[in-house]
């Protein structure tokens, strides 16, 4: 280079044949003698083959590169050498004087250090400079060597192109920061979704790779060890990549539940973590895996991409170029890694990739606020016409509502003596069922009115007490069926309050309605107290309490809490907001205060009277016997209508009925879904709560469950599953009721193991037919079920019938006499399988033996002494059971218990008679169970009838099935038991 023009804008690379010396650490001194091992290397190339070259090739090794460069004359400059990659330690002297080191090379291993990033060393203008770089590598089986060109020039153009680059990386590396900041708030502004998670990742695995890349500006801040390094930046381009793939996929519905790109995520992660933990040497060697994790995921996402644009979906052409920019960042990315090319740092491609990005963004964002503005107008006038149609609804529904039953109640007068109780009982029912609607209605026609502001008070100066004692006695009917008290704690001293009389009493309604539902027992109780110019009235219960996060919410409008909790039935979530409403037009407040589990305290504010005269009467409460005149109708009513008329005709017919267990916390429910179905065919049981429910279902057998979904301390929902656990779908219908009709609380039920599911109110014809079909299901599974075991016992197995046939043959030659006796009881086991009985519900215990008794007959003389039969019997003629149900038993203890042992053993019938039940178990000391298989063994049907189909008839019949005990190598017992009364049933009704 003695001509060579050097300036401060360029430098050049030091590209070319180098002098090489392979395992060598040559002496620095340019005067130095040089060794005859000398060879010739490319530079920049990896040094493999010149370092090993009659060996592995393998790249680890030390070595020393020489190159004499001759410079002008000039005296006046001071140049610069910036070493990029070199694998993976090594020490620069320029004319026998050390510039630069990175790590520590050396020749021995185990005192090697590796370090790999950009260095710029500064060197004194000579005419002459001998360049000597001692290299070791010991990280790299396939790198080593010079990797990358040697920049050299004047010492300002190599800081310069230094600086440029390094700038480039830390502008790329600050957007990265400011896009993660955004994605990051967005979460805490209530933006929380799976796609920011992955964003959020993808931008900082960019930003990693940023500053681990290219001129590693992280390395150069941290001492982080040459190995972490090259795995943070693997780890850094498989997140970026992979987690770009699963935004992608969450960020498009079609692809969120897509299995291939699942898996493939997954196995990607799973390439993480052994990236991760494995050791440097290994992690190098998966080379392979990495590439297939960092370059298939732009090409999925831009399939995805092309896909939805050809599809017509908006605004793809932003994305379509993002996912070209990635794919040719990460191209670019792969060349300058995988080759020994001089590529400049080129960020643009992902600057214009995350601009596409926000554009496509930005532009839903706009599309999303003007549909919400377009939505937000449609949803107001919805809210008009609602209210309108709520009102116009009500109005229209008032008059013949009140019209029936003004009627009812004539009718109830005039004909008192001349109709029977139930026509009685019916029209009572009627009367509590139109008030409490009356009272809805009222409640719609209040919403509308407030939100207008279209209520005016009539204020005037009102006792407290009398108001209170009047709502007692309205709500007095609830609290028959249950163990809650009304108490008023109210001294008569206490000052009149200023309010329209009517609003007050909707507002103590409201209020201690809501407190005697939500309280299963206890107290419900109303005490005020006056404090300045205001009274403060509360309202008190002992009941289920309010969630913390229902109270924020329990004052509006159409909100009645968490359903699942609370779970009660009435009401339409308007009441406490009306309350609230017409308190504040009174000029006071009403707060909430509960604890879940230990109840609620409402309290409202009203002005107190300041001009009542102080010598006003004393308030006297009135009697009972006042109060009784007063609410005489009402307590009467209602009285007669709580009180169930529990007589039912006794008649031949009774046993076909069908029984129904019907579940609700409203008595009125109850009697109106008792009243509908009819006691000709149905009988019809009632309990208030799951709890009772569930112990009713170990009386007897059930063929209908009706449950209504919202109860307290146990949901229809979970009813059902608890109901499901002991019965099948089958075994024990279940028809939930409810007033939500909404899809997802149909799905909720039908998951919870629900046969049906009607919606209230519930049609009469509707009811009966579901009722019907459920009812009639159950019999035709019971039907089934002995039709079935008939069935398969008349499928006589292969392998027993031509054993028999070859048992029979054999004796024709040896012992005629035996054949005709084995020819005769094989006759008997034909027909009893093939008897009609086996169909029946029960049959004689005489059925069953002799079918035993031939089919033991059968085995004893096919296995000789390796079978051996023992009966205990006690005298049982009166006994009926189950077709099929001990030989199944027997037929199991002998293929499955002693005959698997080569030695054969012994099985035992046992019937035992006892005063309340019978018990029948079958002995054998055969080879025995474990106990994993002793409770899978009723699950299984392995020939025969199997030990299932019996087990389910028994539950079916008596409520418990088979009992299994058994141990390995010792035998097994199978029981089940008969109760007395089961069997006087049957005998008394010819069965």
């Amino acid at each position: 280079m003695r001509s060579w023009h050097f300036t401060d804008k360029e430098t050049i690379r030091l590209n070319g044949q180098w002098e090489f010396y392979p395992n060598i650490f040559l002496t620095p001194d340019p005067l130095g003698a040089s060794p005859g091992s000398k060879s010739w290397a490319a530079v920049p190339d990896k040094w493999g083959n010149y370092l090993n070259k009659d060996t592995d090739g393998s790249g680890f090794g030390f070595g020393t590169y020489r190159l004499r460069i001759l410079l002008p004359d000039n005296g006046t400059q001071q140049f610069g050498i910036e070493t990029m990659a070199i694998s993976s330690s090594y020490e620069l002297f320029v004319n026998g004087r050390s510039v630069s080191k990175l790590g520590q090379p050396s020749e021995n291993p185990q005192e090697h250090v590796g370090k790999m990033y950009p260095l710029i060393s500064s060197v004194a203008d000579t005419n002459e400079m001998n360049l000597v770089l001692h290299i070791s590598n010991y990280d790299f089986p396939e790198g080593g060597g010079i990797t990358k060109p040697i920049k050299f020039g004047t010492l300002a153009a190599v800081q310069r192109e230094d600086y440029l680059l390094i700038a480039m990386q830390l502008m790329v590396a600050v957007i990265y920061i400011l896009h993660l900041i955004y994605v990051g708030l967005l979460p805490l502004l209530g933006v929380r979704k799976k796609e920011l998670i992955y964003l959020s990742i993808v931008i900082f695995c960019m930003m990693l790779g940023t500053l681990v890349d290219d001129n590693k500006l992280l390395l150069s801040w941290l001492p982080i060890p040459l190995e972490w390094s090259i795995k943070l930046l693997r780890l850094s381009l498989i997140g970026a990549s992979t987690m770009l793939l699963a935004f992608s996929a969450n960020f498009f519905p079609i692809y969120r539940k897509d299995k291939a790109i699942r898996v493939y995520l997954l196995l990607c992660a799973l390439y993480a973590i052994v990236t991760l933990l494995l050791p440097y040497e290994l992690v190098i060697s998966l080379s392979p895996l990495r590439i297939m994790a960092i370059s298939l995921p732009p090409l999925i996402i831009l399939i995805m991409i092309l896909r939805l644009a050809l599809k017509g979906e908006d605004n793809m052409v932003f994305l379509l170029f993002a996912a070209i920019s990635l794919a040719s960042s990460i191209v670019w990315a792969t060349l300058k890694l995988r080759t020994e090319w001089d590529l400049p740092y080129y960020p643009f491609d992902l600057i214009f990739a995350f601009i596409c990005f926000a554009s496509f963004w930005f532009k839903q964002f706009l599309q999303t606020r003007t549909n919400l503005e377009q939505l937000a107008y449609k949803l107001q006038k919805a809210d008009k016409a609602k209210d309108e149609f709520l009102a116009n609804t009500s109005h229209e529904l008032r008059n013949p509502l009140h019209g029936m039953i003004n009627m009812a109640q004539t009718v109830l007068a005039n004909t008192t003596h001349s109709i029977n109780e139930a026509s009685k009982n019916n029209l009572m029912l009627i009367i509590t069922v139109g008030r409490r609607m009356s009272l809805l209605l009222n409640d719609l026609l209040d919403v509308t009115r407030l939100k207008e502001r279209d209520i005016h008070l009539n204020k005037e100066s009102i006792r407290l007490q009398n108001i209170i004692s009047g709502v007692f006695d309205m709500l007095r009917y609830l609290t028959e069926d249950k163990p809650v008290q009304l108490e008023m704690n109210i001294s008569r001293s206490f000052p009149k309050i200023i309010a329209d009389e009517n609003r007050l009493i909707q507002i103590l309604f409201n209020l201690i309605h809501n407190a005697v539902k939500f309280t299963n027992e206890g107290i419900v109780s109303v005490h005020a107290a006056a404090i300045g110019d205001k009274a403060y009235i509360h309202i008190q219960d002992s009941g289920v309490g309010i969630d913390t996060d229902v109270q924020r919410t329990i004052f509006q409008a159409y909100e009645q809490g968490d359903s699942s909790m609370t779970a009660m039935s009435g009401g339409i979530g308007l009441g406490l907001s009306i309350c609230r409403q017409l308190v504040e037009l009174h000029g006071g407040e009403l707060t909430v205060q509960s604890v879940p589990g230990k109840g609620s305290t409402f309290t409202f504010t009203m002005l107190l009277d300041a001009h009542a005269a102080a010598d006003e009467p004393e308030f006297t409460l009135p009697s009972e016997a006042e109060t009784a005149v007063s609410t005489e109708a009402v307590i009467a009513a209602n009285s007669q209508l709580l009180r169930l008329d529990q007589r039912q005709a006794a008649s031949d017919t009774e046993q076909n009925k069908a029984t129904v267990l019907a579940v609700d916390d409203d008595p009125i429910n109850l009697k109106i879904l008792s009243s509908l179905l009819d006691s000709e065919f149905y009988e019809v049981a009632t309990v208030t709560s799951g709890k009772k429910a569930l112990k009713l279902l170990e009386t007897k057998e059930w063929d209908l469950v009706i449950a209504d979904v919202m109860m307290p301390q146990m949901s229809g929902y979970e009813l059902t599953q608890t109901i499901r656990k002991r019965f099948s779908i089958s075994e024990l219908p279940i028809l939930l009721l409810t007033a939500r009709s909404r899809p997802e609380d149909v799905n909720t039920g039908f998951m919870a193991g629900a046969n049906d599911y009607v919606t209230k109110p519930v049609d009469a014809l509707e009811l009966k037919s579901r009722v019907q079909a459920l009812t009639d299901l159950k019999q035709t599974v019971n039907e089934r079920l002995r039709i079935e075991a008939a069935w398969l016992q008349a499928q006589i197995q292969p392998h027993f019938l031509f054993n028999t046939l070859n048992s029979i043959a054999s004796l024709s030659v040896i012992d005629q006499s035996r054949m005709v006796q084995l020819l005769e009881e094989f006759g008997k086991y034909l027909r009893a399988s093939f008897d009609m009985k086996n169909s029946e519900r029960v049959v004689p215990l005489q059925h069953e033996l002799d079918l035993l008794h031939s089919y033991l007959f059968i085995e004893k003389e096919r296995f000789g002494n390796r079978l051996q039969i023992e009966w205990e019997l006690d005298d049982l003629p009166w006994l009926r059971i189950p077709p099929l149900s001990i030989q199944p038993l027997v037929e199991n203890a002998v293929r499955h218990g002693v005959l698997s042992r080569s030695s054969g053993g012994t099985v035992r019938i046992h019937l035992k008679g006892y005063d309340d039940y019978t018990e029948i178990a079958i002995i054998d000391n055969g080879v025995g169970m474990e106990e994993e298989k002793v409770r899978s063994v009723l699950e299984q049907n392995r020939g025969g009838i199997g030990l299932r189909n019996t087990d389910r008839r028994l539950k079916q019949l008596y409520g418990k099935g088979l009992c299994i005990e058994s141990t390995v190598k010792q035998g097994t017992v199978v029981r089940f038991s008969i109760p007395k009364s089961s069997t006087d049933e049957a005998n008394l009704n010819g069965i």
